[in-house]
């Protein structure tokens, strides 16, 4: 019950913030599967609530947050706020433009990688998923994490 009181704690009210007013954070990584790179502000952190994060990302030109990946616990829908990108899923890539919402499920099916094709503006998306105490995140593309 220690977790529910900090819950209760912290979810006692409405959070109300202007976007401008979160912290950014930089994250930049190079694996086998090439250049990740995005910018996060976090609305929901893990932990704030107890089963939703909510976070901004904006992917600079040429770029993807994340590699090809699922998720065995945690779903998430994207809502493209600016911008324009490719979406690699396992039955193939489609594009996505501003105003697009995407659902991945907690299962292979969801496996997904999202590439910003610009080469000079942002792609920017809201990241709504539940949070399980217990996830796993498969990587297809990386044979060395499967």
């Amino acid at each position: 019950m220690g977790s529910d009181l900090k819950y209760d704690e912290i979810m006692s009210e409405i959070k109300h913030v202007r976007i401008e007013n979160l912290k950014s954070r930089h994250k930049y990584e190079y694996n086998f599967s090439g250049e990740n790179e995005y910018y996060k502000r976090d609305f929901v952190p893990r932990g704030y609530a107890k089963y939703c994060m909510v976070s901004i990302y904006e992917i600079p030109p040429l770029k993807a947050a994340y590699s090809y990946h699922f998720h065995y616990k945690n779903e998430e829908t994207l809502y493209i706020i600016s911008g324009k990108g490719s979406l690699k899923t396992p039955t193939g890539e489609k594009k996505v433009i501003a105003g697009d919402f995407l659902f991945f499920p907690a299962n292979k099916n969801g496996a997904h990688k999202l590439i910003n094709t610009s080469r000079t503006e942002k792609l920017v998306y809201i990241n709504f998923s539940t949070t399980h105490d217990k996830d796993v995140v498969a990587y297809p593309d990386l044979p060395h994490i499967r």
